[in-house]
């Protein structure tokens, strides 16, 4: 069984374990509500929980950044074995070896972007645990290849937001350069057997050429 040393997971443990030998104290030992008891009460009913509410959310959002937690499903399994295959030439694992993405590759290629950019992801996420739950839990993995796909095309401002399609190295290659604002406009797709290849190659099956093109 794995455990998280995390900063944030002590702290959290250590504030609630504080906060209930506070309140069972209280409840065995029955002392008078004076000035100091009082205080005591407000640490084990109010600040104490507060400190894990807070710091066991901040922990427990950090935990599903990551692809540990991604792939924790069975259908996300392959996303997640590419993404760590030190020998994988995918988009993925590509990315999972860069350090600026690392172990969050899948969050941080997925996550939307903008003001509300981390709580769409996270409702996002939430649709996902449903439709698990309620749909492919049980489903064999073969079945769950054919079944599971993006809610819609996966969008190049996503790709934009490190490569920017203006740095001068980008376009000094003759693709880049042809396609250039159909790139933009998201009419071709960087992850794409026309472009870099699918992001997970392992969980599709094989498709014409034609699909190198985004729908609308």
């Amino acid at each position: 069984m794995h455990f998280d040393h995390s900063p944030l997971t002590l702290l959290a443990l250590g504030c609630a374990a504080a906060s209930a030998i506070i309140l069972v104290g209280y409840l065995v030992l029955r002392p008078r509500l004076g000035a100091v008891t009082k205080v005591w009460l407000a640490f084990g009913l109010g600040v104490l929980p507060l400190v894990t509410a807070f710091a066991g959310n901040v922990q427990g959002f950090e935990a599903t950044k990551k692809r540990e937690f991604c792939g924790s499903c069975h259908v996300m399994i392959p996303h997640a074995s590419d993404s760590d295959d030190p020998a994988s030439t995918s988009l993925s694992s590509r990315h999972a070896r860069n350090k600026f993405f690392g172990e969050v590759n899948c969050y941080a290629c997925h996550a939307d972007y903008g003001m509300f950019g981390t709580v769409i992801t996270k409702l996002g996420g939430m649709r996902h645990v449903w439709l698990y739950y309620s749909e492919y839990r049980d489903t064999p993995l073969d079945e769950a290849k054919k079944a599971i796909h993006l809610l819609r095309p996966y969008p190049n401002d996503n790709c934009m937001q490190c490569h920017s399609t203006h740095a001068a190295l980008w376009d000094r290659q003759p693709d880049h350069k042809s396609s250039l604002e159909d790139v933009r406009a998201g009419r071709v797709s960087c992850a794409s057997a026309g472009c870099h290849g699918y992001a997970h190659p392992n969980f599709r099956p094989p498709e014409p050429a034609a699909h190198a093109e985004l729908r609308p």
